[in-house]
């Protein structure tokens, strides 16, 4: 009860993220805590570097996230990068073209759960590069970029 009690007061003090802002794990064994402290539980291990989550609030050296599964926790910000990195979703191959616009060809095909890095975003595709390729892909199919953002 005193820790669920101290999350709480932690929680009220939390500054927001002034706008929510992306980032990716560091590694391939990252805690999501129920708090901003070691002594908090743990909710949930990712195993996945690179794996992109969404910072939506600052408390000291703990950055509360949230992920494409709207699952909420704190993860130590030395475990997060600044590296733009998205993962693809929806149901079946997600076409990845030459260029952002949708009769380009196409160069590929990515399966929901590929995580890319993020390099450029245009109102409706993004550039990633996955495994070595680089290519467009329609915003609608990744999660870890905002709709209307756009990024040169």
């Amino acid at each position: 009860m005193r820790r669920f009690a101290l999350a709480v007061l932690i929680a009220a003090f939390a500054v927001p993220a002034s706008a929510a802002r992306y980032a990716s794990l560091c590694s391939d064994k990252v805690f999501l805590r129920e708090g901003p402290t070691y002594q908090h539980r743990v909710l949930f291990t990712y195993k996945r570097k690179d794996y992109p989550v969404q910072v939506i609030a600052t408390y000291e050296s703990w950055r509360r996230v949230r992920d494409v599964d709207g699952t909420v926790g704190w993860i130590s910000q030395m475990m997060l990068s600044d590296t733009r990195t998205v993962l693809v979703t929806g149901k079946g191959h997600a076409a990845i073209r030459s260029q952002p616009y949708a009769t380009a060809s196409l160069r590929a095909w990515a399966d929901p759960g590929v995580v890319a890095k993020l390099k450029a975003c245009k109102p409706q595709f993004c550039e990633i590069v996955a495994d070595g390729l680089r290519g467009w892909i329609d915003k609608s199919r990744i999660w870890g970029v905002d709709s209307g953002e756009t990024i040169e």
